[in-house]
């Protein structure tokens, strides 16, 4: 067997550039959550060529105290001990270690980022996506460098394990077989607390499950790549935590890999990784003693072992951290916010599938901010300020984009996502009695009892939806959707479809009688035709009644050859808009970005997506994409944000309708707010006119 020489320490330099004005030459640390693991950091931190520990905060300063005592900094005049305000107050601190229980490492992490310190957090990130997105989007807000702390990935073993299988050492990458379980011989301690995320799978699970994501994404030459399907099983105990769990892994491009995680059942603790044309084993890839070796057995070839030499990971990330911060750079490039992101979706998906959630992510829990903080629009905001409008009878500023809630995977993401929203200026919420079989209303219903902001948010609900389009069918869901959503009104209400076999005047009439219980406070039609509204409104008219205030139909700057689903109605042709601008009637179009048509995934040759192109390729509007693409360079925004620009800026009052599933993409989208489009641009995009 040949044995290969030592390993040195990874050589980060390619990714460095100049050094950030006003970075220190050495980050100052402190620790926050003096505990076991904080031990291990601090202890190889003096080993760090770039950082020094000046500090350590915890809940009781006497803890604090003790810690700083047994590392040496006690005496240092410099040092920064005492509570977790107290240290992240400081400025003799640039970045804090957060390692205390997981439901705190949220938390501690925003705290951190708002007082402008760079944070390397302990793994996970966050107990769940909802929360981590939370935390990524602080980091990226405030510019700050936040690191999920995976002290293995930066140990010269992971780093060379990575470099094999990028260059093919093993050929073409085939499966990951890894495990991280112990039995911890009692059902005691912090593993067994299911109100502070205990477990396997969030505390040594998320090992494995890292480095398979790792692999996969050297393999195909990016930093992680994400599973295209996850099957799991295991056991969850007697104290609500899982005490034993697998997973199969299914990869784009058929790569796969099995998982293995406990506390309750000793599995040796290893990695396998086959390829096409050979085998990397790993004894000893999570803990990193003194001497690992990476066995390397290709076909034709003799086995060899690769020694590597003893490192400090812990002193590794940090230094990956400080590095990061002197090259101006916002996130680690070995391990950047999307592979943390990644990372928590399919740790969600794992534990769904076992049945696991704790006790404070139930549906009905009153899940807080993920600061902690009450919600307020934030001032630094202005650039993208949110522009509002008004509906008579609402008494309430309706902001003119619109949030929709009908594909939030469970409350903990949705309250994140809608805190975000409020945040950004956002007021108003659409939803329907449909969705989700009615989960989403209770989702929407149960954050805004959490946040008690009733009175401070405008919600859309719809009903009558085909095939229950009748007055009875609307009272009766109308009534079902308020106590779902556990209020008494609806800000706006419309009728999800229309039904042109009962009298116009039958609609009318009992929308008006709950308009006068106080049901709503204002109504219209999703998917009505111009005609039947003028119709709608002719009666009332007569009868004295109230009218159609709004309407939601498809409208954006593509125009539909067809709608998505049936019974559907546009108004993207020439005699609706000009019907629209006439009436001033408000529009709250849905699918205003077109399906994705402007997000790059519509090109002439790509027929992939059947349904973009039975609604949108056209000519036409793919001279309207090429148009919107050229404003969008113009103004420096994605083609998405000229799209919802268009949106806004009708001569006829609009609030658009959006989706996103992520924080970031309601962010991309809200880029549309700073554009401001002027109406000869407006006809340009649109094929009227030849200016841009």
């Amino acid at each position: 067997m040949n044995t290969d020489s030592s390993v040195p320490t990874h050589d980060d330099s390619s990714t460095e550039r100049a050094a950030a004005p006003g970075a220190p030459a050495r980050l100052r640390w402190a620790v926050l959550g003096p505990g076991s693991i904080a031990r291990r950091f601090a202890g190889q931190l003096p080993h760090s060529e770039l950082g020094v520990l000046v500090g350590a905060g915890s809940r009781d300063p006497e803890r604090a105290r003790e810690f700083a005592r047994e590392f040496g900094i006690a005496e240092d005049p410099g040092a920064v001990i005492g509570t977790y305000e107290e240290v992240l107050a400081s400025d003799a601190v640039d970045a804090v270690y957060v390692s205390t229980v997981h439901t705190e490492h949220a938390r501690l992490s925003i705290a951190a980022l708002e007082a402008g310190k760079h944070v390397l957090c302990e793994k996970p990130l966050a107990v769940n996506h909802g929360t981590a997105m939370a935390v990524a989007d602080v980091a990226r807000r405030t510019g700050r460098v936040l690191l999920e702390a995976f002290m293995y990935r930066f140990h010269p073993q992971t780093v060379q394990v990575l470099d094999l299988v990028r260059e093919g050492a093993i050929g073409e990458l085939v499966h990951v077989d890894a495990s991280f379980s112990f039995d911890t011989g009692a059902r005691e301690g912090r593993l067994f607390d299911p109100q502070i995320a205990g477990g396997g799978i969030l505390d040594v699970g998320c090992y494995p499950l890292s480095l398979a994501r790792l692999v996969a994404g050297a393999a195909a030459g990016r930093t992680v790549v994400e599973p295209a399907a996850l099957r799991a099983a295991g056991t969850v105990g007697p104290t609500g935590v899982d005490e034993w769990a697998t997973a199969e892994l299914t990869f784009p491009g058929g790569a796969t890999a099995s998982l293995r995680t406990g506390v309750r059942l000793a599995d040796p603790q290893s990695a396998t990784i086959a390829g096409s044309r050979g085998v990397i084993r790993l004894e000893d890839p999570w803990t990193l003693g003194e001497d690992t070796v990476i066995s390397l057995d290709a076909a034709g070839e003799e086995p060899r072992e690769i020694r590597v030499e003893h490192a400090h990971p812990y002193a590794l990330e940090a230094d990956a951290l400080a590095r990061a911060v002197l090259a101006g750079r916002s996130e680690v490039p070995d391990l950047d916010l999307e592979a943390s992101l990644g990372q928590a979706r399919a740790l969600d998906d794992w534990r769904e599938q076992i049945g696991l959630r704790y006790p404070f992510e139930c549906e009905d829990s009153a899940i807080p901010t993920v600061s902690g903080a009450p919600l307020r629009v934030r001032a630094d905001r202005e650039h993208s300020a949110m522009p509002y409008g008004e509906i008579p009878g609402v008494g309430k500023k309706i902001s003119r984009l619109v949030m929709g809630c009908d594909n939030q995977p469970n409350l903990a993401h949705a309250s994140a996502l809608f805190d975000a929203f409020v945040e950004a200026g956002g007021t108003t919420f659409d939803s329907a009695y449909i969705y989700g079989g009615g989960h989403h209303e209770v989702q929407l219903g149960q954050w805004i009892t959490n946040r008690g902001i009733r009175e401070d948010v405008v919600v859309i609900t719809k009903g009558a939806h085909t095939p229950h389009c009748d007055p009875e069918s609307l009272s009766r869901q109308l009534l079902e959707s308020l106590e779902r959503q556990q209020t008494d009104y609806a800000d706006l209400y419309m009728m999800h479809r229309d039904n042109l076999e009962i009298p116009v005047g039958e609609f009318v009439d009992v929308l008006n009688e709950h308009l006068e219980a106080g049901r709503i406070r204002a109504f219209g039609g999703s998917n009505w035709t111009p005609a039947r509204v003028d119709e709608a409104n002719a009666y009332a008219a007569a009868h004295g009644k109230q009218g159609f205030s709004l309407l939601s139909n498809h409208f954006g700057l593509a125009e539909a050859l067809d709608v998505p689903w049936a019974g559907c109605v546009h108004a993207t042709d020439p005699a609706s808009k000009a019907w629209l601008e006439e009436r001033k009637i408000p529009l709250f179009p849905w699918s205003s970005q077109a399906r994705g048509f402007f997000t790059g995934r519509a090109a002439p040759e790509d027929r992939s997506d059947a349904e973009l192109v039975r609604c949108y390729y056209s000519d036409d509007n793919f001279e309207r994409l090429e148009r919107a693409r050229t404003l969008a360079r113009e103004f420096g925004v994605p083609p998405t944000a000229i799209a919802l620009a268009y949106v806004l800026a009708q001569p006829f009052p609009t609030f658009p309708l959006f989706g996103p599933r992520s924080i970031a993409e309601m962010r991309s989208s809200m880029e549309g707010l700073s554009v401001q489009l002027t109406p000869e641009q407006v006809a340009w995009l649109d094929l009227r006119e030849g200016i841009a």
